[in-house]
């Protein structure tokens, strides 16, 4: 099939609140376009359900108590784009060339369906053509026997489950390798970095229960209506009960203002709306620090006064006896007197539970305000009322996304949002805790059992007892690192576990230049994307069965496990028919890689295909306190609770409490920016995509249909730069200036958007950034921050 034309685009348009008729409109639309207007619905009858399956989409989880239909308007896409009955069988492949499929937009490929046999790349065709499945096996077996370990990377997308992760990194690491990278590595590495320094877990340690104990959530860069809009329910469950949801978002988007349940029949006929957030604060990209030192700093300042009779401020050069902000915090002070708060700051759970107060608070109080506020865009007004709310409210849950930690200080975002929880002991008590929202299913989960470049964070030593080898010790490649080897030529075999890590990537020109001089590039995968197209010299596509499919093996009908955002761990169990007899599942092709590869193993790879509890047994060996009990409770109603002493009030750091970290500055230093015609771009999704996946050119919630080419901005900085809504833009990254970045032929959008700040979409915008642009420990790309000039375009748009 080739691709369908375009309608023209619609920009501007009101989408009106997030679900409603609009969501049912999408999904019917969607159901009927993949062919599957009856099985679709009886198949997201089981979507998130305790017998059923884990959706392919976010990783939210499962309640012990679902609501008749446990799906979202994205989550039913996504269900429906893996099980549609288009195929991209032998005779698509025979039809087309890997050059010809080069000049498609990912959509495109992607809607041709699944795939259906193995394929091989023919050289003399430029085609990909069937080939056996041991044939495959034994071929790619055979030349990365001929590689050295540490120059074949192993790749994972978020979407593999627990079972196949385990079997995946154990593959790795006996072949010798610990170039273990996954797309945490793209999105949540911050977090995984910043909150064992900080709290002692790798994960957040809220669970589902805290949404239905906290008095307020603090809400911050987490688009919930187009990344995760199964957690609308629990928005609005709630504000039903009188929970104030304050949100720190730079854009103003529908999903954080006003939702519509398309499973309550009183609001889907009435319209009735319910409002999200009760203060929304639109912080400048990059501008999160800035704006949490505001709230932290009023917080103190305000306990500063209520112990302090006749208190003056006496740090920061704006800190004058009658100086506003001094009256402010003692107007706050005499609130919290009259409301018979004795502390603004939980001072008990701060001498017993935490270090580094004092220099943390000594660095809150030296900031002046009206740096505080040019760097945040908020102000200081806007600042202090969030710390009212906050300081009012007993148990405050922090919710926070990738608009934190894809930037250049994602790290040092993450611990602003810990250390704001510290203040007022806002972590291990019902309702008070860390919820760091996951962008792609069991993203968490595959770190959680050994998939990780990282050698101290794998037992190694546990491994070895097991299956009786020497694991490799050294540090393996993450990403960026993954991404430098390539473009270096260091690297020689790329294996991709599910996702399209061409696109996902930085700096995708140089990229896939660099990609094309592999020697083997093997990809295992549901659907076609970029990633398969552009190929090393020796390629291999292997399509296996989907998470939403029956997996029948030696011992029948197969399940698998997940780990969702709040750390539990969930069984899935297939309901739809295979797409293809042809098709092997993960395990079964990650053993076949395996077997045909290693020389001698004592992992008894067929037993595990045959029977998946064996590989869970096999989990459970490995780590047995995490997964005590693990085939047992795999159906668990609510999911087996990863164990996090954090949750407990008990802190795995060196110094056994939890810790304030103060940043070294508010905003990352960029060099040779200082142009009044520079703006920082941030990327967004869509609510017709889920990460790279593009299911649609419709993002409804912000007024733009038939087009994914646009850049939003602030009407006065579309005037002040000379341009009216609606021209054509090429973007430019501003720095790394020996090196020139563009994308072409974006149209200008005015958007609620705060000044000197633009937005496009993922991955669209990807090719601005540069490879060395990220956060320093964690090396999380920052898609969130990048320096970027516009200029007017003659590139015709490529809609």
């Amino acid at each position: 099939m080739t691709p369908r034309p375009r309608k023209k685009p619609k920009i501007g348009f009101d989408s009106g609140p997030v679900g409603g008729w609009g969501s049912a409109k999408s999904v019917g639309e969607i159901l009927i376009r993949e062919h599957i207007p009856v099985s679709g619905p009886a198949l997201l009858s089981h979507q998130n359900k305790p017998d059923g399956y884990m959706c392919v989409s976010c990783a939210w989880a499962k309640p012990a108590k679902p609501h008749p239909l446990e799906f979202c308007e994205n989550g039913a896409k996504a269900t429906v784009w893996e099980t549609t009955s288009r195929r991209a069988d032998r005779a698509f492949f025979a039809a087309h060339s890997l050059a010809e499929l080069e000049g498609w937009l990912d959509h495109d490929l992607e809607e041709q369906g699944r795939l259906t046999h193995p394929m091989r790349w023919d050289e003399a065709t430029d085609k990909y053509v069937p080939v056996s499945w041991q044939s495959a096996f034994e071929e790619i077996g055979r030349e990365l026997r001929g590689i050295p370990p540490e120059k074949v990377e192993f790749y994972t997308s978020g979407r593999a489950s627990l079972e196949t992760s385990y079997m995946y990194q154990l593959f790795a690491r006996i072949f010798g390798s610990n170039n273990l990278p996954d797309s945490s590595n793209m999105c949540h590495e911050s977090s995984s970095v910043a909150l064992p320094e900080s709290i002692g877990a790798s994960v957040g340690t809220a669970v589902l229960s805290d949404f239905q104990n906290c008095d307020c959530i603090f809400y911050l860069g987490q688009n919930v209506g187009t990344s995760s809009p199964r957690l609308l329910h629990d928005l609005q469950d709630a504000v039903d009960r009188g929970v104030r949801i304050v949100t720190f978002n730079p854009l103003r988007e529908p999903g954080l203002e006003r939702f519509i349940n398309p499973q309550a029949p009183s609001q889907m006929l009435t319209g009735k709306e319910t409002p999200i957030s009760s203060e929304y604060y639109q912080v400048k990209n990059g501008g999160d620090i800035a704006a949490l030192f505001g709230v932290c700093k009023a917080l103190i300042e305000a306990d500063d006064a209520l112990h302090q009779p006749g208190f003056t401020r006496v740090s920061g050069s704006d800190a004058e006896p009658d100086d506003p902000a001094n009256a402010a915090a003692v107007a706050f002070a005499a609130s919290m007197r009259a409301a018979d708060r004795k502390h603004v700051l939980d001072h008990d759970f701060i001498a017993e539970h935490t270090s580094g107060f004092e220099e943390f608070a000594a660095a809150a109080r030296s900031y002046e305000w009206r740096e505080l506020e040019q760097v945040s865009g908020l102000t200081r007004e806007q600042m202090m009322q969030a710390a009212r709310t906050y300081a009012s409210s007993d148990a405050v849950l922090m919710v926070y996304g990738m608009g934190l930690t894809q930037h250049v200080m994602g790290v040092q975002n993450v611990q602003m949002v810990v250390n704001l929880a510290l203040l007022r002991g806002n972590i291990g008590k019902p309702g008070a805790n860390i919820c760091a929202v996951r962008g792609h299913s069991n993203v968490q989960g595959q770190r959680t059992v050994g998939i990780t470049e990282k050698p101290d964070l794998a037992p190694l030593d546990k491994l070895a007892e097991l299956y009786h080898f020497d694991p490799p010790r050294w540090k393996g490649h993450g990403t960026v690192d993954v991404c430098k080897a390539i473009r270096e030529g260091e690297s020689r075999a790329f294996i991709s576990l599910g996702g399209n890590f061409l696109r996902a990537a930085p700096d995708t020109v140089a990229l896939e230049a660099a990609w094309r001089k592999l020697r083997l590039t093997v990809q295992i995968a549901t659907k076609l994307n970029r990633s398969h197209v552009i190929h090393g010299e020796i390629a291999y596509l292997l399509p296996c069965l989907g998470r939403l499919e029956i997996d029948t093996q030696a011992s029948g009908p197969q399940a698998v496990s997940i780990e969702s955002s709040v750390a539990h761990f969930h069984g899935s169990r297939g309901r739809a028919a295979p797409a293809s007899p042809e098709l092997l599942s993960e395990p079964a092709i990650i053993a076949g890689l395996a077997k045909a590869t290693l020389a001698e193993s004592s992992v008894p790879w067929d037993r595990w295909v045959a029977d998946y509890s064996e590989i869970r047994d096999a989990i459970e060996r490995t780590y047995p306190e995490t997964f005590k009990g693990f085939n047992q409770r795999l159906f668990q109603p609510g999911g087996i609770p990863r164990p996090l002493p954090a949750r407990e009030r008990r802190w795995v750091t060196p110094n056994g409490k939890a810790n304030f970290i103060t940043p070294p500055r508010l905003f990352p230093q960029f060099e040779s920016v200082e142009d009044e015609r520079v703006l920082h771009l941030t990327t967004l999704r869509s609510n017709d995509q889920f990460n790279t996946t593009i299911y649609g050119y419709s993002d409804r919630f912000r007024g733009v249909d038939g087009t994914r080419r646009v850049v939003f901005l602030n009407a006065v900085d579309i005037a002040r730069l000379g341009f009216v809504d609606g021209d054509r833009v090429d973007l430019s990254t501003a720095i790394e200036p020996e090196t020139k970045r563009m994308v072409s032929g974006f149209r200008i959008v005015a958007y609620d958007i705060p000044k000197g700040c633009c937005a496009a979409y993922y991955p669209e915008a990807n090719p601005l950034f540069p490879l060395s642009h990220h956060d320093e420990k964690a090396k999380t790309p920052a898609y969130k921050l990048l320096p970027v000039r516009l200029s007017r375009s003659e590139t015709a748009p490529l809609e």
